[in-house]
């Protein structure tokens, strides 16, 4: 799932020349396999722990991790000119964080995981409204045979529809809210500006909510709370390498691969594995995305071509 600096999905700003494709495409691949440790890990401790407690376990590792950038800067990387914006995408990524433990607590990882990556479909949909961007015809249907994955794998009117599947839509959600506040911050604030402010109101906000449901964890938990943070900080670091490495074009079928480590991690931690029904609805939700990324690099190959 996509984590305070979350997941899976590009980041908006990156600063290396892109001449190093297989690099990137092996550092895409090895942070799918550390985010889906740490959503299973996310997954393990929801029978003994509450939801709110597993995410403020995970925002404490991901303040911890970015204290020190905080302290050397003296404080002048919390300096925003959007701070209402800041506030707003720190918010939206606590939700997704929430939403979607709240569905692995119930559904098996890979349908979980499957139904998230319906968020860059979600965003192209928001680009129009709250960026203000044109989506032509051809990825309108993308996002369309994409959403024909989800009422494959939800089936809604049939005796296998579970109302879980709800939270990790909602997740994929808030993350694409997120990842729209996040372009309107380019170019305004510095990328670790947005991190630390993630960092800080999500620590903020769920040590406050946990209060009335906080479990004292055992010295096992906290340990595997710490792996889980540290997972999920691995997996996006590893994501800002790759995207440095490569287009996004290129990496974005690599990034479905953590499908496959997550119904690894299904089955060999839970006993799950995907029925027939969420492998084709999987299957048309990558295919969706990846065509979606395809006219992505286009639409931007255009917009340079334009401006000369």
């Amino acid at each position: 799932m996509p984590v305070p600096t979350l997941h899976p999905k590009p980041p908006v700003h990156v600063g290396a020349p892109l001449d190093r494709p297989l690099a990137g495409i092996v550092l895409a691949i090895s942070a799918g396999v550390f985010f889906a440790a740490s959503d299973a890990t996310s997954k393990y401790l929801t029978p003994t722990l509450p939801v709110i407690e597993i995410a403020w376990m995970r925002w404490f590792g991901f303040l911890a991790i970015v204290t020190p950038i905080i302290v050397y800067s003296r404080g002048d990387i919390l300096r925003s000119r959007r701070p209402s914006l800041q506030m707003g995408r720190s918010i939206c990524l606590i939700g997704s964080s929430l939403f979607f433990i709240m569905g692995v607590s119930s559904l098996p990882l890979a349908s979980a995981t499957t139904l998230n990556f319906i968020s860059p479909m979600l965003v192209t949909a928001l680009s129009i409204p709250l960026l203000g961007e044109q989506v032509g015809i051809r990825r309108w249907s993308a996002i369309a045979v994409g959403l024909l994955g989800v009422v494959i794998i939800v089936r809604p009117g049939s005796g296998a529809f579970d109302p879980a599947v709800l939270y990790p839509m909602l997740s994929a959600a808030s993350w694409a809210m997120a990842i729209i506040l996040t372009r309107k911050l380019a170019g305004i604030d510095r990328p670790w500006t947005a991190m630390c402010y993630s960092a800080i109101v999500g620590f903020i906000v769920l040590s406050v909510a946990v209060i009335p449901v906080f479990v004292m964890p055992s010295w096992r938990e906290i340990g595997l709370a710490a792996f889980l943070a540290c997972a999920a900080t691995a997996g996006q670091y590893l994501t800002v390498l790759a995207f440095q490495r490569a287009p996004a074009s290129l990496l974005a079928p690599f990034t479905y691969v953590q499908l496959i480590w997550a119904t690894a991690l299904g089955y060999l931690v839970f006993g799950n594995l995907p029925d027939g029904w969420t492998g084709i609805g999987a299957a048309i939700i990558i295919a969706s995305g990846v065509y979606t990324a395809h006219r992505e690099r286009i639409r931007l190959r255009e917009a340079r071509a334009a401006r000369g």
